[in-house]
């Protein structure tokens, strides 16, 4: 599973870039699903914060709940990918400079 990871976290960022160089279409695509994982990934975050401090259990453990929710894991994920794939676009433009 480790190894599947920190696969994922270099062969999907590539295959972004150079599946948007064949379909410049897909750059809007990916850009609006990074900004639905940026309001999913706040969202819960920001509830999952008020809830606690509403309950009053404000306790390390407690925060710690969010991790369980399978929405917040992956559009952390798409966004960790996302910012790779960014970044090797601006290394990209930069080496063409």
């Amino acid at each position: 599973m480790r190894i599947m990871l920190i696969a994922g976290s270099v062969i999907l960022p590539l295959m972004m870039f150079y599946t948007q160089k064949q379909w410049v279409g897909l750059r809007v695509i990916y850009n609006v699903i990074a900004i639905i994982a940026v309001l999913v990934f706040g969202n819960i975050a920001s509830l999952s914060i008020y809830k606690i401090i509403n309950d009053n259990t404000v306790f390390m453990t407690a925060i710690h709940g969010v991790f369980l929710n399978p929405y917040f894991l992956i559009a952390g994920s798409y966004i960790g990918i996302y910012i790779l794939y960014r970044l090797l676009l601006l290394n990209m433009e930069e080496q063409q400079e």
